[in-house]
């Protein structure tokens, strides 16, 4: 399936999703220039609540949308599928009955090892060895709660139902916490391997009552994307827990600001079979703090409190979330899309964008050095979560097998669209990128 696109014009930033007749406006500063072009509405037909993963199957384009396990507050799902394409559009385009179920891990009882809770899959990683294309390894973000992974005292995993926050279902209705693992697929997607958690947050970040109020989690590490960079996958997730040990007498909400937003880890490819323990997080000069430690957040991408910044677990949160990255062959830059969260339930009209210039993200401090974000579209009156840029159907995105995590000088703009009762994973524009 080829779409015949008509482009309109739209201002960056525009409110409305109707207007088309802005013209286009181009950020002037030292950053790349952009412009978004308007479209007509794109909609994706299956379930999507986390970052697109998908990788070229020879030439099949694969993706692997949804969510999959046991889930106590939202029930437990088996939504997590793929579709495949030869162009992006095609895929995209994939009625509900056209995606197929892989085998995937099943879940396990408290207190075994193995897979608790639900998961997303957020970025496929592609062997480069296998000249098949099949070997793929999937970076995922997990869900759990306090009944699905209770506290154990021995090995300090797990949670302790005592003060936990709210949850988004109400006030019988508890908060998650976020942990990031990889599954391995050797036959393209058909089937996973689960193997194992390689970042999180202990129970002793979690930030509990009374000064937790988001009603989203009670803390951890989630919503990542993945760009391999040398020997190392690099790993950008939102910081939702505490900088250090909570404790509800000393707690200071400037504290927990500090260590929040958008941090950054590191494993090498090589450790992708075995990752468990085996991720570094960036302790603000080096990539040399534990997987379960405290890291320090990429700076440049925090807010001040004057900018409207917030910590996490405030009902007035205000920060950067959800980060997408991918590197651009036309800029040869990295580029980085993220979500606003403004207040409870992280609600946010708002999408920003940020470059990195640095192609060796492993040298010095290249993988911190991002630009202060910008603003790429405002929506007032709608939620937006899961900003990403995908390929389009050119014949020269076919060509070089673009994906998510590499683009050319023009991408689709996708996201999470929430308004009034509503939910739809859309497309209204294309970004086109100028040097």
């Amino acid at each position: 399936m080829r779409i015949n696109w008509a482009f309109l014009s739209i201002v960056i930033g525009s409110a409305a999703f109707g207007s088309c007749e802005e013209k286009p406006k181009e950020m002037v500063d030292s950053q790349p220039k952009f412009t978004l072009q308007r479209t007509p509405r794109f909609y994706f037909n299956s379930f999507v609540d986390c970052n697109m993963a998908e990788a070229w199957i020879g030439d099949t384009l694969r993706i692997f949308p949804g969510k999959y396990g046991e889930d106590p507050v939202w029930g437990d799902s088996y939504e997590l599928e793929f579709a495949d394409g030869g162009n992006a559009d095609e895929v995209f385009l994939r009625k509900a009955d056209e995606f197929i179920d892989p085998k995937m891990p099943p879940n396990v009882p408290p207190g075994k090892d193995g897979l608790h809770g639900a998961v997303w899959f957020e970025t496929v990683y592609q062997d480069p060895a296998d000249k098949s294309g099949k070997t793929l390894f999937a970076v995922y973000h997990n869900e759990n709660y306090p009944e699905t992974l209770p506290y154990d005292s021995v090995t300090g995993i797990g949670y302790i139902n005592k003060k936990w926050p709210e949850g988004l279902t109400g006030v019988k209705s508890p908060a998650a916490v976020c942990r990031i693992g990889i599954m391995k697929s050797t036959d393209g997607g058909h089937s996973w391997e689960n193997k194992g958690i390689f970042i999180e947050d202990l129970q002793s970040r979690m930030i509990l009552r009374p000064h937790n109020n988001s009603l989203t989690f009670g803390g951890g590490v989630g919503d990542p994307s993945a760009v391999a960079s040398g020997e190392y996958l690099y790993l950008f997730y939102g910081e939702y827990g505490y900088p250090g040990k909570y404790d509800s007498l000393t707690y200071r909400g400037d504290t927990e600001m500090s260590g929040q937003c958008i941090s950054i880890a590191r494993i090498k490819l090589s450790d992708l079979n075995n990752p468990v323990g085996k991720a570094k997080r960036w302790n603000g000069q080096s990539f040399d703090a534990p997987h379960d430690s405290i890291g320090v957040p990429v700076r440049s991408l925090q807010r001040t409190k004057e900018e409207g910044g917030g910590p996490a677990s405030g009902a007035k949160a205000g920060f950067h979330w959800g980060p997408s990255v991918s590197w651009n062959t036309y800029l040869n830059q990295w580029v980085m899309l993220m979500a606003y969260s403004t207040g409870p339930k992280w609600a946010g009209s708002q999408i920003y964008i940020s470059f990195n210039k640095n192609v060796d993200l492993g040298a010095g401090e290249n993988s911190q050095q991002w630009s202060k974000p910008k603003l790429l579209l405002d929506v007032p009156g709608h939620i937006i979560w899961y900003p990403s840029l995908q390929p389009t159907a050119s014949a020269d995105d076919v060509k070089n097998k673009y994906t998510c995590l590499r683009l050319g000088q023009t991408a689709r703009l996708f996201f999470k669209d929430m308004h009034k009762d509503s939910s739809s994973y859309i497309s209204d524009y294309l970004i086109k990128f100028e040097r």
